[in-house]
């Protein structure tokens, strides 16, 4: 037996609408509107977000694997799963793989852990699916594409889902792809790439798991099937024999876009949002072939959706992106001016990196046993009482903290002036943490506002990506 005992996701903050990207090429919008990830996001930071919704309440010690799932990741040859497991926090011994090449890729980290749980190898097993796709400038690929992540903790029990069937269908097809050398997504005939790719290997293992199942289609409560346009699932709902007025489940693609290896989990989640007790859920994903599941909700599905924020918290807090020109900077494609002399180069050293990754990827701090002081970083000796190597560290990075001091940095250059800098409090022990503000109005910023801690990418040097912690106003939503 395996089920889904949690699920989250997390959408950037920032959107950009279509109408903004055809108006920038002269040509026809494809309406509504993409997320984008900001300037110091990638498809980990994104992951990390997407996992601690869905870890909210759940001690990270009972996590025994991380698989994380992307076609886009961080590293070429580096686990990002074991970074993502890292900066959770999870312990040293959880079991740690990386998924991917495929927009399959989600649900194929779905079906692994499903096995690993059912052969008794893993109890909870945090599956993360996170993507951050570029289609060429101008094309409708540009448009559609979007920025998210998602995840679904797979347990032993059924927990808040009861996953009642799975079927695979493998199919090679040159629809999607990109080479080892691409840096934009490249697709065949768009009519050739639904109707023999897309729409035939999902009807294809949907099917096959409704006759295994032998559950009737019109008996589906809700049907959260992957689409690579607003359109086409459609079509896949009725050759299903659903009725997609009332049965298939909004794609997301008019407010996020596609998130290709994230998105048939990241529609689940958005279903699970606002599914009762007893509803039974057909999902689906595409990518060389299908991935179908038969799913369940049970009576512990409530309390999930009252602790965690999901698609639907995520998609209520939104900045619109500036300038299309914005967007082709934060991605590369633009090359800025570099960065005057007289500003500090960015550095890094794998050995500082690896001295300090307890507290610049965990987030730890030290509470003094002798008089409870806390500190970040981690400290041998105590500020207050300078007792030395007598402490135990602490987790900062799920706590909640004020802002006791700000100043906006004009000349410290970076991708979006003014650079917050922030002096914070933090809820455990009055610790001060210092740490940039993002996803933020500099405008709205004040000694006493609430924030909360989120991963991000500092800069590049030395070869590699710089991660640590910033912090962001405080959302709603998550418990």
């Amino acid at each position: 037996m395996a089920g889904l005992r949690s699920f989250g996701a997390y959408i950037p903050t920032l959107r950009m609408p279509r109408d903004m990207i055809a108006k920038a090429w002269g040509r026809g919008s494809l309406g509504g509107e993409r997320s984008v990830a900001n300037y110091d996001e990638d498809t980990l930071t994104m992951a990390v977000e997407a996992a601690t919704d869905c870890l909210r309440g759940i001690p990270r010690e009972e996590v025994d694997g991380v698989f994380f799932a992307s076609t886009t990741p961080s590293y070429k040859e580096k686990q990002s799963a074991a970074l993502i497991a890292m900066a959770l926090d999870l312990p040293k011994t959880v079991r740690t793989a990386d998924f991917g090449h495929s927009l399959r890729a989600g649900t194929s980290a779905l079906l692994a852990a499903m096995d690993a749980v059912k052969a008794g190898a893993l109890t909870n097993v945090l599956v993360v699916a996170s993507d951050s796709r570029m289609g060429y400038p101008k094309t409708d690929l540009e448009q559609l594409f979007g920025d998210a992540a998602a995840a679904v903790l797979v347990s032993a029990n059924d927990g808040a889902v009861r996953i009642d069937g799975a079927v695979s269908l493998a199919d090679e097809i040159l629809d999607v792809w990109r080479t080892d050398t691409d840096t934009y997504v490249k697709s065949w005939e768009d009519r050739f790439a639904v109707t023999y790719g897309y729409t035939q290997s999902m009807v294809g293992a949907a099917r096959t798991l409704l006759k295994q199942s032998k559950q009737d289609p019109k008996a589906i409560t809700r049907a959260a099937l992957y689409s690579p346009d607003s359109r086409s699932v459609q079509g896949v709902a009725r050759e299903l024999g659903l009725d997609p007025k009332t049965q298939l489940h909004p794609t997301l693609i008019d407010v996020v876009g596609n998130s290709g290896a994230a998105h048939a989990l990241l529609v689940l989640v958005d279903a699970l949002q606002e599914t009762k007790p007893g509803a039974r859920i057909l999902a689906a994903s595409y990518g060389d072939g299908s991935d179908a599941f038969l799913l369940t909700a049970t009576d512990g599905i409530a309390s999930v959706q009252k602790r965690v924020r999901g698609v639907k918290d995520s998609l209520a807090v939104k900045r619109t992106m500036p300038t299309y020109e914005r967007y082709l900077a934060f991605r590369g494609i633009a090359e800025l001016q570099p960065e005057p002399p007289l500003r500090i180069a960015a550095f890094a050293g794998a050995t500082v990196e690896y001295r300090d990754r307890l507290s610049w990827i965990s987030m730890r701090g030290s509470r003094c046993r002798k008089c409870g002081t806390h500190h970040f970083p981690i400290q041998r000796v105590c500020y207050t009482c300078r007792s030395k190597d007598d402490y135990e560290t602490v987790r900062l990075s799920d706590k909640s903290a004020t802002i006791f001091n700000y100043t906006l940095d004009n000349l410290a250059g970076g991708m979006d002036p003014p650079v917050i800098e922030t002096v914070l409090e933090s809820e455990v022990g009055a610790c001060r943490i210092y740490c940039q503000m993002t996803d933020g109005d500099p405008k709205e910023v004040k000694i006493g506002q609430p924030v909360e801690f989120t991963f991000r990418r500092m800069h590049e040097a030395a070869g590699f990506h710089n991660y640590f912690w910033k912090c962001r106003p405080q959302r709603e939503g998550g418990k």
